[in-house]
Order: C-alpha cells, then sequence, then structure tokens
C-alpha cells in the first residue's frame, strides 16, 4: 500500500506500509501549519488459552480468566487514534519546525474517573478514553548540515521493523479492550522485534549522501519495567544517557535498507544488580512490482523482550541474551493488498538461572487483507495465531481475528 503522510511527517522517517494520508495545510505569514490524523476501529475476536493452564510468564498469547476464554471487543489496533500538528517556517537559511502529536484510544480507562478510584472494570458505563501524548519535538536543519531533533519522539531502535510491519493499520496479536494508557494490540511487537517505545532524545541526521543517512543521538535513560524496588525505596537515578544509532539506504521506491545500535547503562538497587544492555537490528524491504518484501533481525544482550530492557537481567546483574526476526511478504491486486508475516522473539536465561516458567518464545503468524475503499480509507480482515513457550516447557496457545477500518487525514 501507499505511504502514510501522518507517519512520515512526523517521525521524520521514508517509509510507512499504510493508506496514504493527506494533511491538512494552513499558511500564517513565514509558517506553515499542518495537521495530520486517523482514526482506526476493529471488532477483535480471540480465543485465548485456558486459565487452568499455568501461565508462560512474559508470554503473549491471551488466556482466559473467570472460567471464559473467549473474547470480543470493539478497539483500537496496533495504532491509537491520532492527531498530529505541526508548524515549520525557514528562517536565515534554517529549516524550523516543532510536532505535537496527541493519541487517543477509543477503549475505557481501566478504572473511569467518572466512577471513582474504587472502579476496577474495565469496560462500564460512564466510561471516558484516554490521550496519549507521544509526540512533543523540534528539529533544525538544512539540505547542506543535515537535521537536528530535540524531543520526545519515536525511538531508533526497532522503528522500522514496526514501521513496515502490515499490521500497522490492524491489529495482528491482540484480544481487545485495551485500557489506557496503551490504547493498542500488539502487532508483532515482542513476536518479532523489540518495541521502539517514544523517547525523549537529542539526535542528529546527517544530509542526504547519495541515499544514505545517518543518525546519532542520546536518549533519556529507560528503566526497566519489572525493576526490584524495595518498599518504601526508589529507583536510583541513572549516571549516563541512553545512545542510539541508525544508517539507512534508500535506493529509489524498490530498496530500502538499516541497521540501528542501541546501548544503556542500568544502575541497580544495589551495586550488584548494575547491568548493561546492548543490541543492535538490521533488515530490509524489496518491492517487485506489486510484491514486497521485508525481513528484520535483532539480537541484543540485557535487551531484554516485547519492551525496551523488560526481563533485560535476573536482577542479580547477569544479563539475558535475546533474538527474533520479523519476515513478511505482500503483494496487492489492485486496490486490494494480501499479506502474511511470520516473527517470532527468543529470550535466554542468564548464565547460572535455573529454569522457571519465564518466557523462551512468543512467537506468531498473521494473515491479512487490506482493501482500498478509496485513497483514504482502508477496509481490512486479519488472522493471527499466538504461542507463547517458557523454559520449564509450559505453553501457551491463542488466535484473533479481526474486521475494521482505518480512516487517515
Amino acid at each position: 500500500m501507499p505511504k502514510l503522510t501522518t507517519l512520515t511527517k512526523a517521525f521524520g522517517l521514508t517509509i510507512c506500509a499504510v493508506p496514504t494520508a493527506h494533511g491538512v495545510e494552513m499558511a500564517a505569514g513565514d509558517w506553515k501549519f499542518t495537521a495530520n490524523g486517523n482514526v482506526n476501529v476493529h471488532y477483535i475476536g480471540s480465543s485465548c488459552e485456558d486459565e487452568a493452564t499455568p501461565a508462560v510468564v512474559g508470554g503473549l498469547a491471551c488466556r482466559g480468566s473467570a472460567g471464559e476464554d473467549k473474547t470480543s471487543s470493539i478497539s483500537n489496533g496496533l495504532l491509537p487514534a491520532a492527531l498530529a500538528f505541526s508548524a515549520s517556517t525557514t528562517q536565515k537559511g534554517y529549516d524550523l519546525a516543532v510536532t505535537f502529536g496527541f493519541y487517543p484510544g477509543i477503549s475505557t480507562n481501566d478504572g473511569s474517573p467518572n466512577l471513582g478510584q474504587g472502579a476496577t472494570l474495565r469496560n462500564t458505563a460512564l466510561g471516558t478514553a484516554g490521550i496519549d501524548m507521544r509526540q512533543v519535538f523540534l528539529t533544525f536543519g538544512n539540505d547542506s548540515m543535515g537535521q537536528v531533533l530535540m524531543g520526545r519522539n519515536i525511538g531508533l531502535f526497532g522503528a522500522d521493523a514496526i514501521l513496515n510491519d502490515m499490521t500497522l493499520p490492524g491489529v495482528g496479536a491482540g484480544n481487545g479492550n485495551y485500557a489506557t494508557p496503551s490504547n493498542t494490540s500488539l502487532g508483532s511487537i515482542g513476536l518479532g522485534y523489540i518495541y521502539t517505545d517514544w523517547l525523549a532524545q537529542i539526535n542528529y541526521t546527517t544530509r542526504d549522501l547519495g541515499g544514505l543517512k545517518i543518525t546519532l543521538g542520546v536518549f533519556d535513560p529507560v528503566e526497566p519495567i519489572d525493576q526490584l524496588i524495595p518498599p518504601g525505596g526508589t529507583a536510583p537515578p541513572e549516571d549516563s544517557p541512553g545512545f542510539h544509532a541508525k544508517i539507512a539506504y534508500k535506493g529509489g521506491d524498490t530498496v530500502y535498507l538499516s541497521a540501528t545500535f542501541i546501548t544503556q547503562k542500568h544502575n541497580g538497587v544495589t551495586n550488584a544488580s548494575d547491568f548493561d544492555s546492548m543490541g543492535f537490528d538490521i533488515g530490509g524491504k524489496l518491492t517487485f512490482g506489486q510484491a514486497e518484501i521485508l525481513a528484520w533481525y535483532y539480537q541484543g544482550e540485557g535487551m531484554g523482550t516485547t519492551a525496551l530492557f523488560l526481563f533485560g537481567s535476573d536482577g542479580l546483574g547477569n544479563e539475558r541474551d535475546s533474538d527474533g526476526f520479523l519476515a513478511q511478504a505482500t503483494y496487492k491486486f489492485g486496490d486490494l493488498k494480501l499479506g502474511v508475516n511470520y516473527g517470532e522473539s527468543n529470550l535466554d536465561l542468564a548464565d547460572g538461572e535455573l529454569s522457571s516458567a519465564l518466557v523462551e518464545t512468543n512467537k506468531k503468524f498473521t494473515v491479512g487483507a487490506y482493501y482500498s475503499l478509496t485513497e483514504n480509507l482502508t477496509l481490512l480482515a486479519e488472522f493471527t495465531d499466538t504461542n507463547s513457550e517458557a523454559h520449564d516447557g509450559t505453553e501457551n496457545d491463542s488466535s484473533n481475528f479481526n474486521l475494521g477500518a482505518y480512516l487517515s487525514f
């Protein structure tokens, strides 16, 4: 499918496999104001693992509860809805711009504020939806010096994998009823790539060097989600930023290749629990007429799985290794695109760590059909099968299908 202007402009990236959108533009003196966005809505039906089966810790196959293993929902997919505002101008030979990105969901908050703090149900009457403020950044530069980006925006590691995932306008893996602040399904997150996330960062990107661009940057260090903090204690401050880099090559409309690198030191509650994270990904997309194939591979030490640094260490300062890949093929028949993708993410135990119910592999495949009813409206259907396996042999399986629409502007 054609590229999505919303993501291309807001993210500053070059490729994305979702429908074309034309932003609303307005001039005011020397400034140009642009608004882009989307709304996507899906019916999602899921068949989850029986709750009597032991859970895989960190497994991404959905599980039943309260005697039910099937779910139905009307929710966002891998993308929340979006409304991004940008303002740009040129002064003294420098291109200047700012972007604010609002990403609301359609699912009711987990515990509606209209019902008070005691509410525990995910979806009730009098509910409200949440807004995820993902983007607040500025850029400056020109064709000769390149560009500097400062603020909160999408990270570099894993970004191209998710932005080229065919399930981006759809759902992929997910069982719906998504509470704030995520508002979204998994797509192939944790099932072929680690989520790139949205980071406070300062980056420099070179000018276009015959299709090649290089980005170097620092980002606000990210605390591991599973870090163990003693009762009444606080997470220790990080004494250095994280570092990331990217090299990308675009050869016309047929070839795109990229590789990224990321590293960060983590200060544990004690010195003994300090650990380091380092990872890379590499991959690309090739277009042959109406056919596209892509693959991305990642590997890391202390990177964990699914989210940045989740399960990255054993809590004693010993890093866990991880790797994974996403492979995908699509073909367009006029306005209809058919596609299949498969991904898996693997997490090793740390040296000397005993086998447990901790996830060893999350994997899934998705088949999808995406029909461009108009230039801006896509109707789609997907089926996804997900499997999670623990180091002790425990397995969880689930599947889901979705029917929905994605409208961009």
